[in-house]
Formats: C-alpha cells, sequence, structure tokens
C-alpha cells in the first residue's frame, strides 16, 4: 500500500511530493498536465523563478523530484475515492486502483469563460486575472476592468497602486450609484454595454467591443470570472466547502486537512483568498508534512 495518493501535480501537488518523498514515504502522484497557470507566458513573485514561464517552474520540479525513489508520477485522471482514512482507494481513468492511508487533493480549479468571443482565446496574455502575477509588467499604462460582481470595487482601489489610468466596463452589471459617485471621483470612466468580442493587439492590448458604443482599446484587461474545482471528486466525498465570491473551494484547517479525516486539500482547490503559486507551494508542502506526520506510530 502507498502511504499516499496525490491528485493534481502542478505546484500543489509537487511540493506535497517533495516533503513526502524526502521523508522517504511512498508516494504517487496523478497528474491530468492541465494546470491552471498554463496560459500564462510568464510566472511572476514566485522567489527563486520569477519572470520564467510557468511550464518551465514545473518541469525543472519534476526533475528534481526524479532523484527521489518512493515518488511514482503517473500520467492519469483520478475518477473515484472510496475507503476512509488508512484505507482509501482510488480508482483512475485508466481503470486501475491504487490504494493508500492518506490522500491529498490537489486538482485545482478552473476559471469559467464568459461566452464572449476573444476572451477564452485571450485569457492569460490580454485577459488576465492578478495584479500580483503580471501588474508590476503593465504598470502606469492603461487597465480595464470587466465588472462581474459588487466585490470587483476593491479591485478599482487595489489597482490605483499600479496605474492611474483605469477604464471600468460594467458589461450589463448593475453598479450601485454609491459607487458610481466614489468612481466618478477617482475619475475612473464607466463604459456601458455588454461587451461583445475582445480582440488583442501588441503583446498585452486588448480591444474591447460592445454592444451599442464604439470599440474601447486598453493596454491590458483584468477580469475575474467564477471559478469551479476542475474535478467532482470532493462532492462525492461529502467534504466541506466554503464559498467565496468566485466559487466554492474546499474547507481545510491550518493543517490542510479537510473534513474527513486523512484526505488534505491543498493549492487554488482549497484557497479562500487569493491564488498564487507562493501560496501554493506553501500549502502542498503544508499538507505533505501533515500528511507525513499523521502517519507517524
Amino acid at each position: 500500500m502507498n502511504d499516499v495518493i496525490i491528485i493534481g501535480g502542478s505546484f500543489a501537488g509537487l511540493a506535497a511530493a517533495l516533503q513526502l518523498g524526502r521523508a522517504r514515504r511512498k508516494v504517487i502522484v496523478l497528474d491530468t498536465g492541465l494546470q491552471r497557470n498554463r496560459f500564462a507566458g510568464r510566472s511572476h513573485g514566485v522567489l527563486g523563478h520569477d519572470d520564467k514561464p510557468p511550464s518551465a517552474i514545473l518541469t525543472e520540479a519534476r526533475q528534481q523530484l526524479a532523484r527521489y525513489p518512493a515518488i511514482k508520477m503517473v500520467n492519469a485522471r483520478a475518477d473515484n475515492i472510496s475507503g476512509t482514512i488508512d484505507n482509501f482507494s482510488v480508482r483512475t481513468g485508466d481503470g486501475e486502483t491504487l490504494s493508500a492511508r492518506r490522500v491529498i487533493l490537489s486538482y485545482g480549479v478552473v476559471d469559467q469563460m464568459p461566452a464572449v468571443p476573444g476572451f477564452a482565446e485571450n485569457w492569460g496574455t490580454s485577459v488576465i486575472p492578478c495584479p500580483y502575477c503580471d501588474g508590476f509588467e503593465v504598470a502606469d499604462q492603461h487597465w480595464g476592468l470587466v465588472w462581474f460582481r459588487p466585490q470587483s470595487h476593491v479591485q478599482v482601489k487595489l489597482f490605483q497602486h499600479w496605474t492611474d489610468k483605469l477604464t471600468v466596463f460594467a458589461d450589463g452589471h448593475d453598479i450601485a450609484p454609491d459607487v458610481r459617485t466614489e468612481l466618478a471621483h477617482r475619475n475612473i470612466p464607466i463604459v456601458e454595454g455588454r461587451l461583445s468580442e475582445i480582440g488583442r493587439h501588441g503583446d498585452h492590448g486588448a480591444t474591447i467591443k460592445r454592444e451599442g458604443g464604439p470599440d474601447v482599446a486598453v493596454d491590458i484587461l483584468f477580469a475575474h470570472p467564477p471559478i469551479k474545482p476542475s474535478a467532482t471528486l470532493h462532492d462525492a466525498l461529502g467534504l466541506d466547502t466554503v464559498d467565496t465570491p468566485l466559487g466554492s473551494v474546499l474547507k481545510a484547517d491550518e493543517r490542510r486537512e479537510t473534513s474527513m479525516p486523512g484526505i488534505y486539500a491543498a493549492g487554488d482547490l482549497a484557497t479562500p483568498g487569493m491564488p498564487s503559486v507562493t501560496n501554493a507551494i506553501w500549502q502542498g508542502a503544508t499538507a505533505g508534512i501533515s500528511a507525513q506526520q499523521s502517519l507517524l506510530v
């Protein structure tokens, strides 16, 4: 029997595997290779890896893990989890059944793109979600923000640390009168009308087409579409979740253990705040160490 099965081999999953491999625990990492930030050309704010392609960071991490004989990487999807602590079974998409005493869920989330032509196609290049990840590279330029929900107001305040030229695209959403007054006080224009298409110009620029008005060009467009977990294993297990403005994530304690003993969660799948590669690595390492310590007798 394996000590731990890790479902999801991106930053959180590999960080967990590293800690477990160094502790000489027998680990299997199941991964489909579809990490959330695969659309981004560069990853920023990761100490020691700033401005590297995320795929390059993950490739280097897998190469480093190869020296730990207790870690096995498997390119497969997990379709089902059953059992209880010390005796979990995971069935893969290939029909194989694997057993382990502990399970770490790190299969991440997917961004639910609106049905606007060009939105998904430009995701990670001219349409991005995170100023901490990419704001420095486009500082002092003309930013756009697609209004998704009342929490978008927080982004307006945040963005003004990077740029003083910001345009809000209402996209048919109601913006409260007091918020409109504050935006006007900040000299932030609101462009009305539903988005009908997003085109790309240059490296990051976006041209926003909308219903009932002329096109508007910005140097970068920020948007925060809703998210959902990239798999439903946690639903089948009945694990507790936490509602966030973007969607539900798994509930985990400070040791990253979920509501089911023996199952841990890390990364964007269990991040109620702002997700990032750094947070994913920290949570993965914590989950790995916690799972290892829970196996002590």
